[in-house]
This record gives structure tokens, sequence and C-alpha cells, in this order.
């Protein structure tokens, strides 16, 4: 694991830590940091991190307080507050 990799890791659980407390815009800042060293490093962010943030403004989405998550058939429809939507396809079994 790299160093930028370890990096990425560590602002993924300070952002989810920051959310938690409701420090919003400190988690934004990790969110974006950690896009940043990704993209110097030519590196993909992990799946567990892009699941968790929004494209559009960053903000590390906690489902109930920032985002709205919806099953419709075949894929999870997650909606952030700033009208983001996210699609993510599941099995349903």
């Amino acid at each position: 694991m790299t160093i930028a990799s370890e990096r990425i890791e560590r602002l993924h659980e300070l952002a989810r830590e920051a959310a938690a407390e409701c420090h919003d815009d400190r988690a934004r800042r990790y969110v974006r940091r950690a896009r940043r060293i990704a993209e110097r490093n030519r590196l993909t962010l992990p799946r567990s991190f892009l699941r968790y943030t929004c494209d559009a403004c960053d903000a590390y989405l906690r489902p109930g307080k920032n985002a709205r998550v919806r099953l419709q058939s075949g894929h999870v429809v997650v909606t952030c507050d700033c009208g983001e939507i996210a699609r993510y396809p599941y099995d349903d079994q």
C-alpha cells in the first residue's frame, strides 16, 4: 500500500468522524483533500469512499441527515441535499 493510498484511507476516516460530529465543513475539506491526492497520484478512490461522498459538493453523505437513499428496481438511488443524484446497481436476489 502506497503512502498516498494510506493517506486517502486516513482522510476517509477523519471525514466520517467529522460528519458524525456535525462538522460538515471539516468533512468536506477532508473529502476534497483525498480527491486531490488521488488525482495527483493517479489512484482510484476506494468504492466505500465514492459511495459516501457527493461528486458535486464533496459532502460526506450521511443517510437520513444530508442524503436520501431509495431502492428502485435493480439500483440504489442516493440524493444529496445539493440535488446531486447517484445511482448504483445492486443484485436483488
